[in-house]
């Protein structure tokens, strides 16, 4: 809704939940939405194992909001 608003967005989700993540994309209409995956499960991780997670990504999601 955001990218269709003008503004560049990004969708972060785990691996476990990529499958419903595209299947909402083609529901509104964006089958080629791109996707940032990152491993599954966050939630018993500590930052400092969220951030080595996020960080070999942070490329694909600069250029995902940038278009380059």
């Amino acid at each position: 809704m955001l990218e269709r608003a003008g503004v560049p967005a990004v969708s972060i989700c785990t691996d476990a939940f990529l499958v419903p993540a595209r299947a909402m994309a083609d529901v509104y209409g964006v089958p080629d939405f791109q996707f940032v995956v990152i491993p599954h499960p966050i939630a018993s991780l500590s930052p400092t194992q969220i951030e080595a997670n996020v960080e070999p990504v942070i490329a694909d999601v600069v250029r995902i909001l940038t278009g380059t």
